[in-house]
Parts: C-alpha cells; structure tokens; sequence
C-alpha cells in the first residue's frame, strides 16, 4: 500500500498536503487529472455520492497501479458497511460522524483480519497483497491503511481525545458543516462555538502526536497553519472556475 505510506509521510513532515473531495462528480481519469495538478489524494464520496460500487472500484484500481491514494467515505461505520467498502480497495477511510472510541474498535475489527479482527476479505481490494496469509494483510494494509474519523457532533466533540489517541486513527478529521448545526449555529463557520471546536480537535490531535484534516479553502486554512487539506469538490471547482471565466469573457465583451 505504497500510496497510504508516501500520503501519511508527506503529512506527518508538515508538507502542505492537498486533496479532493469527489460527491457529485467522479470518473476514471480524475486520477489522471490529480496527478496532473500535483493534488495529492481523492476522497470518493459515498456518504452523499451516488456512486455505484463497480466505479468506485475502478477509480480505486487506478490509484492502486499509479500509486495514487484513493479513500472511501463510507455512509456509516457498520460492519456490513466497512466490510464491502474495503473489498472496493481504497487505501483508507473518511469515516462520518465518529462519537466514540468503541466506534473505532468496530472499525477496527471490520478492517483487521483473524484473530486481531474479523474481516473476510474479498473482491479488489485483494489485489493490495501477494499473497494472503494474515502476516502480508497486517504487513501490506492494516498497517498503513488511513482511517480519519470526522468530529460531526457535540458528542464526538466530547469524546475527541479517545478517539484522536485510538490505535486506527491517522488524523483527526472535522465535519464542519454538520458540526455547526450539531452546535446550534448552523453554516456560521466564524462563530465561537465552532472556533472553539476547531481549537479542541486540534489540540486532541497534537496531544496524540497526530495533526488535523480540514477541509475548506485550502489558502485560508494553510495561512491558518493546517497542512493536510481536503481544497473542494470536483463539481464546485468547475462551477467556480466557469463562473469566473464566463463573467470576465463577457465582461471583455461589453
């Protein structure tokens, strides 16, 4: 799992680490185009995506061959859930709404295979190992497999230390939309209450000798300080830059 062990070494020197989150809009050659642009990750969305699980297998299967980091964010963290995401062979999760540690162990346990845990491996995401005994499993995929638990709720808030020092955690990752509301202060990212979440999942992160994925606008949360960074979506770039486009082509027209 090249692309997990180069991602998390570019993140845990500090390097300004960028990605994609793809909700609306995915397709095979987006890896291409990531690459391209020197973006550093894709997350596939299928928390609000209605991607089918034959595509998102096929943009995994690219970034396996390119050493290209693909992750899932998966709907929920159910072991049904968790078990049929990883066969699609992503190199990690974004998991939503995470509010505890025994979350986590659920996780864990659909992720490691017998008798650390109880994945039944199958599909794609067998093509990570050379062979199959549980010593290449642990060697090749639990051990760099990127798990990034997204704080989405007072709860998670409350709980965010044991779950920033969880054995699967890499990052600690924020829902800041759903956060806000969860707080009473819906879409007003300014607001102390979120500001002070942010600060707390930060600090729960460097407390566990981890750092914190935001996702925004990525010039903003670097000048911040943050380095590994979810920058848009696919569909909102396009709109943003179209937008741009088209109003200065006909503001040069008038």
């Amino acid at each position: 799992m090249e692309a997990a062990r180069k991602l998390m070494a570019k993140v845990n020197q500090g390097e300004i680490t960028t990605g994609l989150l793809a909700t609306d809009q995915l397709w095979p050659e987006l890896v291409e185009y990531l690459q391209m642009t020197d973006t550093d990750y894709l997350v596939i969305d299928q928390e609000h995506g209605a991607h089918n699980n034959h595509l998102v297998a096929r943009v995994c299967a690219i970034g396996r061959m390119v050493d290209f980091p693909v992750l899932i964010r998966t709907i929920d963290t159910a072991y049904s859930t968790i078990r049929q995401a990883i066969d699609r062979g992503p190199c990690g999760f974004l998991l939503p709404s995470i509010e505890s540690a025994k979350q986590l162990d659920d996780v864990r346990d659909s992720i490691y295979m017998p008798p650390r845990g109880q994945r039944r491996p199958g599909g794609p995401g067998n093509y990570w190992v050379p062979d199959f005994h549980c010593e290449t499993w642990k060697r090749e995929v639990e051990d760099n497999f990127i798990v990034l638990p997204q704080i989405e709720t007072q709860i998670g808030l409350d709980h965010v230390d044991e779950i920033a020092a969880h054995e699967i955690t890499t990052a600690v990752a924020i829902g800041p939309y759903d956060l806000s509301a969860d707080l009473g202060v819906c879409f007003e990212m300014d607001h102390p209450k979120v500001q002070d979440a942010v600060e707390r999942i930060r600090r729960a992160s460097e407390n566990a000798g981890k750092t914190m994925w935001r996702i925004g606008d990525g010039e903003t949360l670097a000048r911040q300080g943050y380095h590994f960074l979810c920058i848009g979506t696919p569909e909102g770039i396009f709109r943003n830059a179209l937008s741009q486009l088209n109003a200065a082509t006909k503001a040069d027209g008038k």
